[in-house]
């Protein structure tokens, strides 16, 4: 891969993982249209942990106040009444799902699951998906009224998210607006639910990108995708949460369903592989 190759897709990485559009599912797709090889799943997981420590710098301060507030409620059942140390164990309880359907079908989501016929009906379904939540939603619940059935819920949710073409944050946001949460809430509990996973994730498949024997050649362009994904998904963040607080996900439903008949079409007629 060249320095090259790594801009563009750290910037494409920086700016999908957040949007409800599929990061994975568009590092599969922007290198096809390309005439790219497939940069495969241990690269967008690595580069994921970019993003990732813009989720980490962006909302800091909750989530130094939740990881206080949870180790409190560890040793004191009387603390987890806070609403805080109740977020700790709903992220917690979310990440279990993912990080077991992530382990048994590892193999299926490293080969089969990035087949672009796959990705576009995946990306057409979850818009579609997101469409009628939109509509059916009440949108009042806001982040303080989050309950373990939520945490459990979104959870469920972010784990489809293994099949590119989903999207987590399409997923789980999703799920959120089923649950009667504005968008904003339903982002922003996304956002955090991600941090366990994405950092197990790509410290996973970090060890495999290096054991493969990459070499040194791709090094480089790992940590330059990895480095603008971080800039550019910081961005991301900032933008798609002021978005939410005054539009609907409509723009992101429409992208979907448009790029994924556009990748299907282009498929069956043998213009991309």
């Amino acid at each position: 891969m060249s320095i090259f190759q790594s801009i563009v897709l750290g910037i494409v990485q920086g700016l999908t993982e957040f949007l409800p559009i599929s990061s994975t599912g568009h590092l599969r797709i922007v290198p096809a249209f390309l005439g790219w090889e497939d940069p495969g799943a241990a690269f967008t997981a690595v580069t994921q942990l970019g993003t990732m420590a813009a989720v980490l710098l962006y909302f800091r301060e909750d989530l130094g106040r939740i990881a206080r507030a949870w180790t409190r409620s560890v040793h004191d059942p009387a603390a987890r009444s806070d609403t805080d140390a109740k977020l700790g164990w709903y992220i917690l309880l979310g990440t279990i799902p993912i990080g077991v359907f992530g382990l048994i079908f590892r193999h299926q989501i490293e080969t089969g699951a990035r087949d672009l016929y796959l990705i576009a009906s995946a990306l057409i379904a979850m818009g579609l998906l997101l469409l009628v939540a939109e509509r059916v939603s009440t949108r009042e619940r806001k982040m303080d009224h989050l309950g373990l059935r939520d945490g459990v819920a979104m959870g469920l949710a972010q784990a489809l998210a293994l099949v590119p073409g989903v999207s987590r944050s399409g997923a789980t946001i999703t799920a959120g607006l089923f649950l009667g949460l504005d968008r904003t809430a339903a982002a922003r509990f996304s956002f955090l639910l991600s941090v366990p996973a994405v950092i197990l994730s790509g410290a996973f498949e970090m060890r495999d990108f290096f054991g493969e024997g990459s070499g040194g050649t791709d090094v480089p362009g790992l940590v330059v995708a990895t480095l603008l994904a971080f800039v550019v998904g910081y961005a991301s963040i900032a933008f798609l949460l002021r978005f939410l607080a005054s539009h609907s996900t409509y723009v992101f439903v429409a992208y979907r369903v448009v790029l994924g008949t556009l990748v299907l079409a282009l498929v069956a007629g043998g213009v991309i592989s």
